[in-house]
């Protein structure tokens, strides 16, 4: 007898609702054998009690509750069922943003998931794409903290890593902090001695100043292309001695300091760079961009170490899982105008200040006003005095309807970590931090905030509206919600806690290597909740920042994580293929041959 079946179709209008076309998965879902009604739209957003009176009317039995997020109105679809008389227990969910998110094919997978739920049966189960061998070696894309983490999990288990990293040393964002929260930990003492091992162990292959290219076969066996761009040093010769960076004379800005130094056009990253070898920034190269100069090749003790005509490389190699551990880039402080970031040299984003306190920074540590240099610059140097007010502003990007809608999950604590290292270089100033709400969401955090409030730090809950120069001054304007007024703060550094983003290329990654982003850009896991790690593309793995914002605990324990899932795959030597090679005519096959066992 043919169960009667009413779909409730929900759409959230979440970050991935432009995947999928509601028109065609609804046409569709009337279609479906059994399928009685499907409501949709402001019928949904009736009670309990009249939905109810649309279940009994319409005679239907079952109830399925499809969309980007069902489970918002699964209490309420519930409870209309309960008191329709029907069997809350026959309530199926078809969640596309946990099963339908594939490149291209969203709308015909949100149709599978939905047949699937229709016919009582589990996507997972029926969407199994069988297995491939494994190619024993892996890629790691990502030198951070989690590249590195993983890199040395899969090595140590005793595994073939190249870890490919695009700029010229490992280290990521970490190596550029100064204490980690909440423990205040220094970070450099966590990362440096990983950096070496990463550097010694002989089970990593380590290809730096290096970017994928190109990415062929199947999974457990990809055929990877890789750009290798030229240092114009020979890392095996040189001897790392500087004398070749004493004696250039042309200067950029030092990315390590966040743009608040400069360094020469031949340079070591920083001290503990891994590789510890010099290389040529050729967009700043007098020699490369108009063939004169080559005075680092006359000063250099090591004959042909340094070639200055070296040209990009490309290398090939082939591996049998692949893990992305790209990280994050800051969210551009430019883009909130009336902060005048850009415009007012005292207004910093806090990476420029982790880089200003940092006892290796461009002022060894010693919080200092950024003022004009005799060439224009806006420099931080011994001499130009010390701040005695500053004020630290969160949520700067995130949270923003204009600019990200999420929460970038550290800025909170951050924030907070930074009021403590100018509570310690400063003892006197006058600390503010404007918040909207706090959100010390891991171990130890709220203690941690606890802590920081007995320090004489002012916590002002409120948006900041605008930060104007007034004289030397920053005029600070800015809400305070627990009493109920506005403030005019004047100040002599502000502190823009930005927020986290998709690093760039993360598309041109996603493109490549078959795997989808949610509308944020960040990569999309298998399921959120049972395989966080795995991606739909087969052999594709994800760990720490490339998936969501995340802080370095989280960030390594998913790194480990992926990791643990690239060992298994090798030790069972089989590796499961991608979803994608499933069409939605395959599934609906199984689906119909599922039925006919179950019948017969």
């Amino acid at each position: 007898m043919r169960v009667k079946i009413g779909i409730c179709y929900y759409d959230s209008n979440s970050e991935y609702a432009s995947l999928f076309n509601n028109d065609v998965i609804i046409e569709y879902a009337k279609s479906i054998p059994s399928v009685e009604q499907v409501w949709i739209g402001k019928v949904l957003e009736l009670t309990a009690s009249d939905l109810a009176s649309l279940f009994k009317s319409s005679g239907v039995e079952k109830i399925v509750i499809a969309g980007d997020y069902p489970g918002l109105i699964k209490n309420k679809i519930d409870l209309a069922m309960k008191l329709a008389g029907l069997d809350h227990k026959k309530l199926a969910l078809a969640s596309f943003s946990e099963h339908a998110l594939f490149n291209g094919q969203s709308t015909e997978m949100a149709k599978a998931v939905l047949l699937c739920a229709v016919n009582g049966l589990d996507f997972r189960e029926v969407a199994k794409p069988g297995h491939n061998t494994v190619n024993k070696d892996t890629l790691v894309i990502g030198g951070g903290i989690a590249g590195i983490q993983a890199s040395l999990e899969i090595a140590n288990g005793g595994q073939k890593v190249y870890l490919l990293e695009k700029s010229g040393t490992i280290g990521g964002h970490m190596a550029m902090f100064d204490k980690t929260f909440p423990t205040l930990d220094c970070a450099a003492c966590i990362l440096t001695p990983k950096m070496v091992d990463v550097g010694q162990h002989p089970n990593i292959e380590l290809i730096t100043y290096s970017e994928l290219k190109e990415v062929q076969g199947d999974a457990g066996d990809f055929k990877v292309k890789i750009n290798k761009k030229a240092r114009r040093v020979n890392i095996s010769t040189c001897i790392g001695c500087g004398n070749c960076a004493e004696k250039c004379p042309r200067k950029a800005a030092s990315e390590f300091d966040a743009d608040t130094s400069l360094r020469k056009a031949i340079y070591i990253p920083f001290p503990q760079a891994v590789p510890n070898k010099y290389l040529i920034d050729a967009d700043n190269c007098t020699y490369v961009e108009n063939g004169k100069c080559g005075v680092c090749v006359k000063i250099c003790p090591v004959p042909d170490c340094i070639n200055l005509d070296e040209k990009d490389s490309e290398i090939e190699i082939n591996v049998g899982n692949i893990i992305l551990a790209t990280g994050f880039k800051v969210f551009d402080a430019k883009k909130i105008e009336r902060y005048g970031y850009g415009q007012f040299p005292n207004v910093l984003t806090s990476l420029e200040f982790e880089r200003l306190i940092n006892a290796a920074g461009p002022t060894e540590g010693n919080i200092t006003y950024r003022k004009k240099d005799k060439k224009g610059n806006w420099v931080f140097k011994e001499g130009n005095g010390e701040p005695q007010s500053v004020g630290i502003i969160h949520c700067v990007g995130s949270r923003d309807e204009n600019n990200n809608k999420y929460c970038s999950k550290v800025c909170c604590m951050y924030s907070l970590k930074l009021a403590h290292l100018v509570r310690e270089k400063l003892p006197d100033a006058i600390i503010n931090e404007y918040y909207i709400d706090m959100r010390a969401f891991g171990k130890g955090y709220e203690e941690f905030y606890e802590r920081i409030k007995t320090e004489g730090i002012n916590m002002i809950r409120g948006k900041t509206a605008t930060i104007k120069q007034k004289g030397e001054k920053l005029l600070l304007r800015s809400e305070d919600m627990l009493n109920d007024r506005m403030l005019e703060d004047e100040l002599d550094m502000v502190i823009l806690a930005v927020g986290l983003e998709p690093a760039d290329k993360a598309s041109e990654l996603a493109k490549m290597l078959k795997i989808t982003q949610d509308g944020n850009g960040w990569y999309n896991e298998s399921n959120s909740l049972s395989d966080p790690v795995n991606t739909n593309s087969g052999g594709v793995s994800i760990a720490g920042l490339c998936q969501g914002p995340k802080d370095i605990p989280d960030t390594v324990a998913q790194a480990s994580a992926a990791a643990s899932r690239v060992l298994q795959n090798i030790i069972n030597n089989k590796v499961e293929k991608s979803v994608f090679d499933l069409s939605f005519k395959d599934i609906e096959n199984r689906v119909n041959e599922l039925i006919t066992e179950v019948k017969s």
